[in-house]
């Protein structure tokens, strides 16, 4: 074993193509986050109770789908590149066929036909995005052992899921309206499509580059058989894992609720959908200027004091802009990149984190289970997307949006609740997630120093 295995540390290579492996996802990720509600309403209008239900079902099966894959995952022997890496390459080219075909329509069918190609294009894609993230997740356990390189690990990986939001959530939005003939844009499908294919087909070249260039440094034995139940069982008796899943969930919930409602915002309230563009700039750059930092940060007060505070710092942004209720875009984008400071702390630290509750999961349990843990949390990542998908429509719905065929222009009252709903439900989702993480979540930094220690000599090496 060389130097590399012994100590741990990771060259630049290896740094890198861990952070585009997330960016190869998120170009699905971004897109289906920024345009998928929109898609099923205004092009298939599909309507928003029928979409709900879809959510609610898809979520149902992930909770069965998803812990026996990352049972399956841990069970495997290594293969030469290593047990989790395979699975990156193989699965991604399907996963992106099912990302194509979810924006597809199929000319000529009626709701309920569209509703149900929706099921299974919806599912599909799910399925083959656990078989793929789950050991991309679970891949950084086994990289490095070493702290710093994981908070580096997540730091990377989070700045290459920004750079994989960007064209779903900068370019798309400028590239994928057209006008009617009153002057009011609407939503493209056939621009949308040859969008998604496109990046699909980028997506897979990433994935290939991320696995050539990634090396498993440690490789613990497969776990011996056990029923999956009993691992899930021991996961929910982890406080940590619980509530890092629940912040967690509420983290990718109150992104992705927002990007679905400030896409609708922008479009009607604003009157300017191309400035939507700018959210995602407004929920970046803060990260950006946070990341040279980050480390010392962390080393100084802990990860979990650090998105504590970032928690509910953005939940005191979104409710200004509640209060302030502004007409001016660019104030609304000035108070986002407030709001994207407190965001950024749980968004660039949430995957080293994992790797605390699956050290936290081998201290209780004595057994190692990075994929199944990964899964089960990608479990709850999913269940925040779907919190997402379900409140944005009902939201929608409450407020009285309209998905009939032909309509282009909602009225006042609806663009005024479309506000309403774009920022004072990400502050409830914020605010949360504040009293999870500072009051649930056990963790900081001297427990996860003493964890630490305490691995290291149960496995006989030097702390």
């Amino acid at each position: 074993m060389g130097k590399k295995e012994r100590t741990g540390i990771l060259g630049a290579r290896e740094i890198f193509g861990y952070a585009i492996g997330d960016t190869g996802g998120v170009l699905a990720f971004g897109t289906i986050g920024s345009f998928l509600q929109m898609f099923y309403t205004d092009v298939l209008h599909i309507s928003l109770g029928k979409i709900t239900i879809l959510m609610l079902v898809a979520r149902i099966w992930d909770a069965i789908n998803d812990p026996l894959c990352g049972m399956i995952i841990d069970r495997q022997k290594p293969t030469r590149h290593g047990r989790f890496r395979p699975y990156i390459f193989l699965f991604s080219i399907p996963m992106a066929l099912a990302f194509v075909l979810m924006f597809w329509k199929i000319p000529g069918l009626n709701e309920n036909q569209y509703l149900a190609f929706a099921y299974i294009t919806y599912i599909l894609y799910g399925m083959l995005y656990t078989a793929v993230n789950v050991p991309y997740g679970s891949l950084a356990s086994v990289m490095t052992d070493d702290r710093r390189e994981r908070s580096t690990l997540s730091v990377a990986r989070s700045l290459g899921s920004g750079i994989g939001s960007l064209p779903g959530r900068i370019l798309l939005p400028m590239l994928v309206y057209s006008a009617a003939e009153n002057g009011s844009k609407y939503l493209d499908s056939t621009k949308l499509f040859w969008a998604v294919a496109l990046m699909a087909g980028c997506m897979v070249l990433i994935y290939f580059i991320s696995f050539r260039l990634t090396k498993e440094n440690f490789a613990p034995p497969p776990q011996e058989n056990q029923h999956v139940g009993k691992t899930v069982l021991h996961l929910a008796k982890n406080r940590p894992f619980v509530t890092l899943c629940i912040a967690a969930l509420l983290l990718l919930a109150g992104d992705m609720y927002t990007l679905t409602a400030m896409n609708y915002l922008f479009k009607n309230y604003f009157e300017k959908p191309g400035l939507f563009a700018l959210i995602t700039v407004a929920n970046y750059l803060p990260m950006l200027l946070i990341i040279p930092f980050s480390g010392k940060l962390v080393m100084r007060f802990g990860k979990k004091a650090l998105c504590s505070f970032g928690s509910i710092f953005a939940a005191a942004a979104y409710l200004i802009m509640f209060v302030l209720h502004t007409h001016n875009p660019y104030l609304f984008l000035a108070l986002n990149i407030i709001a994207g400071f407190g965001v950024s702390f749980f968004t660039l630290e949430v995957w080293a984190m994992v790797n605390d509750v699956i050290d936290w999961h081998e201290k209780l349990s004595g057994r190692r289970e990075e994929a199944t843990t990964f899964a089960s949390f990608t479990f709850f990542r999913k269940l925040g997307q779907t919190l997402a998908g379900t409140c944005a429509p009902l939201a929608m719905a409450a407020v009285g949006y309209s998905t009939a065929a032909g309509i282009v222009e909602q009225t006042d009252s609806v663009n005024l609740g479309l506000y309403n709903i774009s920022t004072l439900v990400p502050f409830l989702m914020y605010a949360v997630m504040f009293l999870v993480l500072q009051f649930g979540y056990p963790l900081d930094k001297n427990k996860v120093d003493a964890l630490k220690a305490e691995l290291h000599a149960r496995r006989g090496q030097n702390s």
